[in-house]
């Protein structure tokens, strides 16, 4: 006889048979729950050791914590660490640096213009070349008799102002001649009075291949300016006798040329000596 489903059945014999489909699904069934139990563990496992590794983070991060583990180590506050560093701080003066030397400080006034005063020092060479025009230098003369380089009364007004000396250059070109008259002061205030004063003219200095020129009763050109203690006075015309008219722009081109030439030289005495003083040493 047998009994109803999931029982046990009788074989012949009177042995008892075990229901084989009843116990595979009981075995079954055993290993869904281990295996859901394993699962379970792990995540219960895993969420053990972020807690322990947050702990240990948020541990570590504060600056409170001393730790009591054999290898706890104490982190520093902000107010341990150092605030000055082995380097020195860079200083800065609070003082102004002077400023440049002034050139023409240094041909106002004698005290401070002590450059030798010669013909080669403010007229050098054989020639003088401005842009495509180029100017042979004639004869050439240094004397400290003011009154023996000029004509009419530019002597008296040197010499009443107290010029020290006369240096006089004469340049040719193209039949056109110049004579530079270059008189030297103790002041500044000296050369600009005898340059504002000027009448008559600077004597004309020939030779060295320059002719005679600007005769008695000939017109020529005369000009006269001052920059520190110097005085210069230019007298331009033809070495034909020619007179030299207003509109003559060869003519005044040439006696241009040469003052503004002669100005350089003086503003270059100047600037010569201003980096000298601004490079020496203190002392």
């Amino acid at each position: 006889m047998s009994f109803g489903q999931g029982g046990p059945s009788w074989g012949p014999g009177g042995n008892q048979t075990p229901d084989w489909a009843a116990l595979a699904d009981e075995s079954a069934a055993r290993n869904r729950r281990k295996k859901w139990l394993l699962i379970g563990g792990g995540v219960l496992a895993t969420a053990a050791v972020g807690a322990i590794v947050a702990t240990a983070v948020i541990s570590a991060g504060d600056k409170g914590s001393t730790g009591t583990g054999k290898n706890a180590r104490e982190l520093p506050a902000p107010t341990d660490l150092p605030n000055e560093t082995a380097e020195p701080e860079p200083s800065f003066s609070s003082m102004a640096p002077p400023p440049p030397p002034d050139p023409k400080d240094y041909i106002s006034d004698a005290k401070k213009d002590r450059a030798p005063i010669t013909v080669d020092a403010f007229f050098p060479g054989k020639k003088l070349t401005t842009g495509d025009r180029v100017y042979l230098k004639g004869a050439t003369q240094q004397t400290k008799n003011c009154a023996a380089t000029t004509k009419g009364a530019l002597g008296s007004i040197l010499v009443s102002n107290g010029c020290d000396q006369v240096i006089r250059a004469t340049y040719s070109r193209d039949g056109i001649a110049v004579t530079v008259g270059l008189a030297v002061f103790t002041t500044e205030a000296q050369a600009k009075k005898a340059a504002q004063q000027s009448s008559g003219s600077i004597a004309t200095l020939s030779g060295s291949g320059v002719p005679a020129f600007c005769p008695a009763g000939s017109v020529c050109r005369r000009t006269s300016n001052s920059y520190g203690r110097y005085a210069y006075f230019a007298i331009t015309g033809y070495t034909s006798g020619k007179d030299v008219t207003k509109t003559d722009k060869k003519a005044y081109a040439t006696g241009d040329d040469l003052t503004n030439f002669t100005f350089r030289q003086i503003r270059h005495r100047g600037e010569l000596q201003a980096s000298a003083a601004a490079t020496a040493p203190a002392g």
